[in-house]
């Protein structure tokens, strides 16, 4: 058989219980089906929990101390993103695009730095600009994705803010997104957009990956697409007949809801309650955009049925390219994977958003696969990371990675074979410009436990996820668990000793 296809989809800061077959009240059928033709993995988390390392971390293969890219606002290397997956799979003849939010460079820059997601930067580049980037051949891209910023004027923006202003009526596009609909009770960040659907960026990205998907070519040679939605990012905008889907009354609420920084590491509350660093406006962006106080339980299920919808919005998307797929005769070999970046407390613990505590609605994402030898009707409970995803493809393909890999191909498990995977890594070395303090994060998830060890003071948290997997006991001083810590932090440290320095943000995110 020839090389398969791979198509990766992905979408931003979803949780991996934030899909039907997860049991939780949202409408997600093409993800649903997706997860029942294939394979899909019930532990697996993010390599990071902030947007540029993780995606960084798909890409290359490798955790983000070795790449550079361990915080928000550290630019990728070109040269080490040219040569991650879609750099290498080009070389051995492949295809390759990217559509949507890509996130391997800063937006919000101090000062310009060339690069094409650069907002300061992006006028050089001009409406025929069509890549290379980071190893994708082609690409349409937007900045940013998430309408807190709305789509930047061109000149200054990328493919979607030059269409989305290309008719003259971006301004009215603008008021209609900023306009919404009803009484939300004052839920943070949360409204009814009144944009048409056809304007919004999940449509314009399956728009753009359809096109490129149903070109002739696509039969000539195998190809491999990253499709990236910017959603269910915050803010909570997801525009009607959507964000109506689902109803607040009708919404799953977390089971612990209620702050308790007490019982937990002193990061947690000086992530919560410490004045962000940097320049006057990057502080107030944190403050403002990047933190939500405590909502009461109706604005908490406005946040969630708006959530919901913007999911929902996606996953019409995805039905979208599945159809696309089988009309162009491409389905029976083509790799089709759906995973996030990372997720959201979204309540949890009466927290919202993201940041250095990972608890599971942060940490795990969904993933699912489904294609030529993958398993159907597959649930598979060992730890597994991201980081899988550019090994998966090399293995698939039968090429050679031209980075040094940490993760492992998931091919064992896909085809159904009794693979045991020992444990999955997310690290993260936070600078202070978002919560006020450098940390040095270290995090092991196994398939019944997870310790994260702060490097710096040697304060951890660890919990048992099978006696306790709302993570309400902090268990990591408790004698009785004494054993269990010292194996997980000795994991911690089994990390592969390539770890490059701390590196110099260069924006915010």
């Amino acid at each position: 058989m020839n090389p398969p296809n791979i198509l990766l989809i992905m979408s931003d800061q979803q949780r991996a219980d934030c899909f039907g077959f997860e049991g939780r009240k949202v409408s997600t059928p093409h993800l649903d089906r997706l997860a029942k033709e294939g394979t899909r993995f019930s532990a697996c988390i993010t390599s990071n929990p902030v947007c540029q390392p993780t995606r960084a971390s798909i890409l290359t293969g490798q955790l983000c101390m070795t790449h550079g890219v361990h915080d928000n606002g550290i630019d990728l290397d070109p040269e080490v993103g040219e040569k991650g997956f879609a750099g290498t799979l080009a070389k051995a003849g492949y295809d390759t695009a990217f559509f949507g939010k890509a996130h391997f460079s800063t937006y919000h820059t101090f000062e310009p730095t060339g690069s094409p997601e650069c907002v300061k930067s992006s006028a050089d580049f001009g409406p025929n600009w069509f890549g290379p980037y980071m190893g994708f051949q082609y690409a349409e891209m937007m900045l940013v994705g998430h309408n807190w910023f709305l789509p930047e004027k061109p000149p200054l923006g990328l493919h979607y803010e030059h269409w989305y202003y290309a008719d003259g009526q971006g301004d009215e596009k603008n008021r209609l997104y900023q306009l919404g609909r009803s009484d939300t009770h004052g839920a943070a960040q949360t409204w009814h957009s009144q944009l048409p659907v056809a304007w919004h960026n999940s449509t314009w990205t399956a728009d753009r990956a359809l096109e490129w998907l149903k070109k002739p070519e696509r039969k000539e040679k195998p190809f491999c697409a990253w499709v990236s939605f910017p959603d269910p990012h915050h803010p909570f905008d997801c525009p009607e007949p959507w964000s109506r889907l689902h109803a607040p009354e009708d919404v799953d609420l977390p089971k612990h809801r209620t702050r308790d920084l007490d019982q937990r590491p002193w990061w947690h509350r000086a992530a919560i309650e410490n004045e962000p660093q940097g320049p006057a406006d990057n502080v107030a962006v944190r403050k403002a955009y990047s933190r939500i106080p405590p909502q009461t339980d109706q604005q908490l299920r406005e946040i969630i049925a708006n959530t919901y919808g913007q999911i929902s919005l996606i996953d019409h998307q995805v039905g979208r390219m599945l159809i696309a797929l089988e009309e162009a005769g491409l389905a029976e070999n083509t790799i089709v994977i759906f995973t996030s970046d990372h997720g959201d407390w979204l309540g949890d613990h009466g927290l919202m958003l993201k940041g250095p505590m990972l608890y599971e609605g942060l940490l795990r994402v969904g993933m699912i696969v489904r294609g030529p030898g993958v398993k159907a009707d597959q649930v598979v409970a060992e730890p597994v990371s991201t980081i899988d995803l550019a090994p998966t493809f090399f293995d698939l393909a039968g090429v050679e990675a031209q980075l040094t890999q940490h993760g492992e191909s998931l091919r064992p498990l896909l085809e159904g074979q009794a693979v045991q995977r020992e444990c999955a890594r997310s690290e993260w070395e936070l600078l202070p410009g978002r919560v006020g303090v450098g940390l040095s994060l270290r995090c092991v998830r196994t398939r019944d436990a997870k310790l994260t060890l702060e490097l710096k003071t040697g304060v951890g948290e660890m919990y048992d996820l099978q006696a306790d997997p709302d993570e309400m006991r902090n268990v990591f001083d408790d004698p009785s668990y004494a054993d269990l810590r010292e194996h997980l932090i000795a994991l911690v440290h089994a990390r592969p000793d390539d770890a490059g320095p701390v590196g110099k943000a260069i924006g915010s995110a």
